[in-house]
């Protein structure tokens, strides 16, 4: 699973001249001297990276300046020539790209294989303290269980306000491990970035760089160690964002959230809240879905595949066969309803978030709720009124000076603000 680290310029995988530009184009932006700063820049070995400043000074882009002893060390210190930089001016005229050396995307795909999120097997202990912070229906995890061991795709639905985010993470939880995440990737000369801080949690905080030279060996550093990625979207999610970001200042390209997400999780909340309908999405997906594979296209029209590896979780709150043909629903491979809980297990959940929130319990006010106010909306429990209704009547104490203690008729104030009592209001 661990990528091992190059030990010769061979073992990069790049084209020389590529190397050997990102090289050029990284101490001419950064104005590095040393082999081991420069080394922990393009993330590569220090023996690979005194090859490929050799190889620069073989062909007059580098020249030595002699040893650096005077400010306590003693490696030889280097410098572009005027070659050299007008090289790397060249080359950044070309892609602003430089810093850490791509992986090819050969090695990402066998990487991706290596650690691919089917490999995962999620235990009903693991699902079960993940999610223990949740009350849920005994059968739930009886469906969700096998559904995330398969690392297939799955579609939760039911009515709005049931947890079925707070599932989406508890998955995501239950999966504990790290897997190598490409800080770029490259495909016919061109760079595209994955790692993104906003998606990866890296595993280990940046070290100094004495210390990223002693972990040098343990696995290839053009990778980030990573806790599994989740990428949530909701509404805002489009068609255009599926697919490659070019920069045309920069003349690099940006993977799209699928590929960042690759080995974790693709969370679509608020299916049919998107300005695509979720018919053209699931279209999008039907191969990737099926076959593990994606169709990307850089600005030349070129297309190449990358690895689709990510469990995707879409989560709605219309029926499936209002918003889907049965074509599509056949590439969802698991589909569990979510619905509200019980009287029983909607006191627990009240009873928890009370104890949370350090609101004193009182059996008359819960004997109001349960008896005159949910007959009103047909007694239709759903796993968010709880914490609104707690929330309503904390938001009424503090206003009032009031201790935190349940009442009847704090019970009221909370609940004329859960719903909307139809009217006309005169214009």
């Amino acid at each position: 699973m661990i990528p091992p680290p190059p030990r010769t310029l061979q073992d990069v995988g790049l084209p020389m001249v590529m190397m050997r530009d990102i090289l050029l184009k990284t101490v001419f932006r950064r104005n590095i001297t040393r082999v081991s700063r420069l080394a922990a820049a393009v993330c590569l070995p220090v023996p690979v990276v005194q090859e490929l400043v050799d190889m620069a000074r073989g062909q007059a882009l580098m020249e030595a300046t002699g040893s650096t002893g005077a400010t306590g060390s003693s490696e030889m210190g280097y410098q572009l020539t005027d070659g050299g930089r007008a090289r790397a001016l060249d080359a950044l005229s070309q892609s602003e790209y430089f810093g850490a050396m791509p992986v090819p995307l050969d090695a990402f795909r066998l990487q991706v294989k290596r650690q691919s999120i089917r490999n995962i097997r999620i235990s009903r202990e693991q699902l079960t303290s993940a999610m223990g912070h949740l009350i849920l229906p005994d059968d739930l995890l009886d469906n969700l269980g096998p559904a995330v061991g398969a690392g297939r795709s799955i579609l939760m639905y039911g009515p709005p306000g049931n947890g079925k985010s707070s599932i989406s993470n508890g998955i995501r939880d239950a999966m504990g491990d790290r897997i190598y995440v490409p800080r770029a990737v490259e495909y016919s000369g061109q760079v595209i970035t994955v790692y993104d801080p906003i998606v990866h949690t890296a595993a280990e905080s940046d070290e100094g760089e004495a210390t990223q030279l002693r972990r040098k060996a343990r696995f290839d550093n053009r990778y980030v160690l990573c806790n599994r990625p989740t990428v949530i979207t909701g509404g805002e999610l489009s068609l255009s964002m599926l697919d490659l970001v070019y920069n045309p200042t920069a003349r690099t390209y940006q993977a799209p959230l699928q590929m960042k997400s690759s080995g974790g999780i693709f969370i679509v909340d608020d299916l049919g809240r998107q300005a695509e309908p979720p018919q053209a999405l699931v279209n999008r997906w039907i191969v990737p879905l099926e076959e593990g594979r994606d169709i990307l296209a850089l600005q030349s029209g070129e297309k190449f595949e990358v690895p689709f590896d990510t469990l995707v979780i879409f989560s709605t709150n219309f029926h499936p066969n209002e918003i889907f043909d049965q074509a599509a629903l056949r590439r969802i491979f698991f589909k569990i309803k979510i619905d509200g809980p019980n009287q029983e297990n909607f006191l627990k959940i009240f009873a928890l978030v009370a104890r949370k929130k350090k609101l004193q319990l009182d059996e008359a006010s819960l004997v109001h709720l349960i008896k005159n106010k949910y007959p009103t909306i047909n007694n239709v429990y759903a796993n968010y009124q709880p914490v609104f209704l707690i929330d309503q009547m904390i938001a009424v104490c503090d206003f009032e000076g009031l201790p935190y203690k349940m009442t009847p008729e704090l019970v009221d104030r909370a609940w004329k603000n859960m719903f909307v009592e139809n009217e006309t209001i005169v214009k």
